[in-house]
């Protein structure tokens, strides 16, 4: 076969069933070997960066990695913006590129002298875990292979590939592979280590067992595939669970154990637990503790808090407080190891349940959950972003799944909209990329196919990437827009006088003009009817939602602070 099947044969092969197209002629080769293989569906993105995000939305949603083909060559630069994004989150994106000859030097894209990369993999290299120029067709399958390889194990990465077309014109002899599991996501996990750990829990000798423990799970959660053993771990014990942001559903926020989220714009339930509630052991699954999921800024960890760091990445362990048990290990297996301390040292830790229950319980009293919502109310008033969140909670379906965009609205979702499951809230956490979620959407609605998906967006973000929308009306794919239009982007002067009335863009009229359907909200009993029918009908649906402009956000402790 051609180069061009090749590539797709092996995304096949590997278990893509999508794949996020910009047609050009550095790619020509591709879009008739598209047009006739319904293994991987294409799904033709308005420009190159909402591809990557496209594919960044499915590698999240998927739990494997998302793929994109573009038919830039100069141009590399738009997909910049979108492979850093999915680079700030260990997000898999394979970016495949085109090109109208091989490089001059045959040298594979890279400076002779000096060994580094050059052209456009060498401007696209500091943003990708590889770049790639394959120079002559016998190279594509090791370079297709080094290029996943590196891109899968261990800390992941986008990856980037660079074809001319004569390489996709060529003849490509032999069949691909598929990856071996274990060598993308391998099992295994320091036994001694988890030994150690039991050791603290249960002394030996006979000394007093810490009983107040606590669990910080992060996205390394997800990404082995471990909430149901968090879950049976958390409920062997008694053990209450926060979640960093990154790792948001990865334990549901309605269990009895759930101390909601841990970070800015987090919960009190969290706050109060981790920061003030006497935690004597801390076991934190899958986080490196980065500025989002840091405990306590730039202070040490409390005098004899046992600080247990589980991860599968040695360099993440450590990293920001000393750990008192490593254990280096993915997060499933490390929990599977964990429950088998032995039937003595299991019931002993077990005897502490009754106690560590009725302190999570006087935390629970000590205040409200949430915080309150401030500003105008009214059946008149503009709909709060709060109500926005809770609204689409109550309309979404429990595994529905909500992609949430940059912007000050990310803070209510954070705060006010639960998350049950895991790879079902999604947010560029690590990077600012404004409209990221309209593309991530379409992208996490490919991979989940028949699960509701709703995408939260502010009027800058819609600006920035809402022609997306089209792409989404194009391919049929049934996606409700929620705009938060606070009009931040509506101040514009037409000589001395301003806009009239609300002073923002109408983004249902623009949603329309786009193939999807529009709908305006302007007061907060217009809201559930307007996502009932967003999330109900066929193809994309935009709801405009005219929020007020000055709102508090809740603040890392569940106090109101202004955004």
């Amino acid at each position: 076969m051609r180069g061009s099947a090749y590539v797709l044969s092996m995304l096949a092969a590997e278990g893509l069933a999508h794949v996020f197209v910009v047609p050009g002629g550095p790619i020509a080769p591709f879009l008739p070997d598209l047009a006739a293989d319904p293994a991987v569906r294409p799904i033709v993105a308005a420009h190159a960066g909402g591809a990557v995000c496209m594919a960044d939305g499915y590698a999240r949603a998927t739990g494997r990695f998302g793929a994109c083909i573009a038919a830039c060559d100069a141009g590399c630069a738009e997909l910049a913006a979108g492979i850093a994004a999915a680079g700030a989150d260990a997000s898999p994106v394979l970016c495949i590129t085109g090109r109208e000859s091989s490089p001059a030097d045959g040298d594979d894209g890279f400076d002779a002298a000096s060994g580094t990369p050059c052209g456009v993999a060498g401007r696209l290299s500091p943003l990708t875990k590889i770049s790639l120029d394959v120079s002559h067709p016998r190279l594509l399958p090791g370079r297709l292979r080094a290029g996943l390889t590196a891109m899968l194990a261990g800390v992941r990465a986008p990856a980037h590939v660079r074809l001319p077309l004569g390489v996709q014109q060529a003849e490509v002899a032999g069949v691909w592979r598929p990856l071996d599991e274990a060598a993308c996501r391998p099992r295994f996990v320091d036994g001694g280590a988890v030994d150690r750990l039991w050791r603290r829990l249960v002394p030996e000798g006979g000394g007093a067992a810490p009983w107040r423990a606590a669990i910080l799970a992060g996205a390394g959660v997800a990404r082995s595939g471990a909430s149901e053993a968090l879950a049976a771990f958390a409920e062997q014990f008694e053990i209450p669970v926060a979640t960093t942001l990154r790792g948001k559903g990865v334990f549901p926020e309605d269990h009895r154990l759930s101390l909601g989220v841990f970070g800015p714009a987090g919960h009190r339930l969290a706050a109060e637990t981790l920061l003030r509630g006497q935690v004597e052991v801390l076991i934190v699954l899958g986080s490196g503790l980065s500025r989002t999921g840091a405990l306590f800024g730039d202070l040490e960890m409390p005098a004899g808090r046992t600080l247990v760091h589980v991860d599968a990445d040695p360099a993440a362990i450590g990293r920001r407080y000393p750990a008192d048990v490593p254990i280096v290990g993915d997060c499933r297996t490390a929990l599977a190891h964990m429950m088998e301390g032995g039937s003595a040292r299991i019931m002993r830790f077990r005897s502490g349940n009754e106690a560590r229950s009725a302190w999570l319980r006087s935390i629970r009293e000590a205040g409200p959950a949430l915080a309150e919502v401030g500003g105008a109310a009214g059946p008149d008033a503009p709909p709060h972003p709060a109500r926005v969140a809770a609204d689409l909670r109550r309309a979404l379906p429990r595994d529905g799944a909500v992609v949430v965009d940059c912007g000050s609205h990310r803070a209510f979702f954070t705060h006010y909209f639960k998350a049950y499951g895991p790879r079902t809230y999604f947010a560029a956490i690590g990077s600012a990329l404004r409209g990221w979620a309209i593309g991530a959407a379409i992208g996490v609605k490919a991979a989940l196919d028949d699960r509701a998906v709703a995408c939260v967006v502010g009027d800058g973000g819609m600006l920035a990437h809402g022609t997306e929308v089209a792409t989404a009306a194009r391919h049929g794919l049934s996606i409700a827009y929620v705009v938060v239009n606070n009009a931040a982007f509506g101040e514009v002067r037409a000589g001395a006088a301003a806009l009239a009335g609300f002073g923002g863009y109408d983004f249902a009229a623009f949603g329309r003009s786009l193939g999807a359907r529009g709908i305006r909200v302007e007061t907060p009993d217009e809201l559930p009817p307007a996502l009932a029918e967003a999330l109900g009908g066929d193809g994309p649906c935009v709801v405009d939602v005219r929020c007020a402009r000055e709102c508090a956000g809740p603040g890392l402790d569940g106090e109101l602070c202004g955004l």
